[in-house]
């Protein structure tokens, strides 16, 4: 039969293209695109696949082209806010009350946040302890801490002794300031607080300030034979070999270590355990014991 005699119905499945396959399935010859060639979906696919890409690039370009200045602005940088800072205290009345009593011998005031701070004269710190103890409207029976700041750069007073007093009947506080150096020294305050005794012990260990009239002034936390003051800001911070670990960290073979284990567990040696050299070890090295701040 013919092609011009084939019946409806008789023909073979379409394809996705409207082209006509045979009964087999297979197409038609002149369905098949030529070699290299992309056919129905995957052409669709391709075009897209290129529009996106024109996309990209058109706006690369216009990104490109559009001045540094033009693009959106940027929104406003909030202000970081500001901490609390000190206020002139001289108008308050525990100020007032020192200034009628000690006149010249009371400096600058200062308040901040609440806790109030009054510079005294050195030579007159015993005196306004004395009378803030026995005051009558705010009795400071209390002397809750004695430490010293070192200001290296400060002129003929590198060093303020600081006092923070507390009263507990009326639940206030106040610090007091009393500038010095290591020549001048401090008077000890131990007769109006007797708590004052160890507090200006470890000033004097750590800082070199002598308070004059100390019933016991040595050191209270490092040996008595060692040099220096570690809590002065010109203190090596780094590992230093001085005459003290010289003295009591010689250096010993194993079988002079074992005897000193062997003193130590009777009794017989109280210095140079076995730890200390260790670290000793450590530092020379060069090792870092902890990471430090850089």
């Amino acid at each position: 039969m013919s092609e011009d005699t084939k019946q409806p119905g008789s023909e073979g499945p379409t394809t996705p293209d409207g082209t006509v396959s045979d009964s087999s399935g297979t197409p038609s010859p002149s369905a098949i695109p030529p070699a290299g060639e992309l056919a129905g979906a995957d052409a669709e696919k391709a075009a897209m696949v290129e529009q996106a890409k024109s996309r990209v690039a058109a706006v690369k370009d216009s990104l490109a082209a559009k001045p540094a200045d033009a693009g959106a602005p940027k929104p406003p940088v909030k202000k970081k806010e500001e901490g609390p800072k000190p206020t002139d205290a001289a108008d308050h009345p525990l100020v007032k009350r020192l200034k009628a009593q000690f006149d010249a011998a009371i400096g600058d005031a200062s308040e901040f946040i609440g806790q109030l701070s009054v510079h005294i004269q050195r030579e007159r710190i015993v005196e306004v302890c004395d009378f803030l103890k026995r005051d009558e409207q705010t009795p400071f029976d209390y002397l809750s801490d004695l430490t010293c700041v070192h200001y290296p750069d400060r002129g003929d007073t590198p060093f303020e002794v600081v006092y923070n007093l507390f009263s507990i009947p009326t639940n206030e506080r106040v610090r007091l300031k009393a500038r010095t150096s290591e020549a001048a020294g401090i008077d000890s305050v131990t007769g109006v607080w007797p708590s004052a005794n160890w507090l200006e012990r470890e000033v004097y260990d750590l800082f070199g300030i002598r308070f004059a009239n100390h019933p016991d002034l040595r050191r209270l936390l490092l040996p008595p034979d060692w040099e220096g003051y570690p809590l002065r800001k010109d203190f090596p911070l780094e590992f230093v070999e001085n005459a003290w670990t010289e003295r009591h960290l010689p250096e010993m073979t194993d079988v002079q270590m074992e005897q000193l284990q062997q003193r130590r567990a009777y009794g017989l040696e109280i210095l140079s355990v076995p730890q200390e050299r260790v670290m000793r070890d450590i530092f020379r090295g060069g090792k870092e014991v902890m990471p430090k701040d850089k």
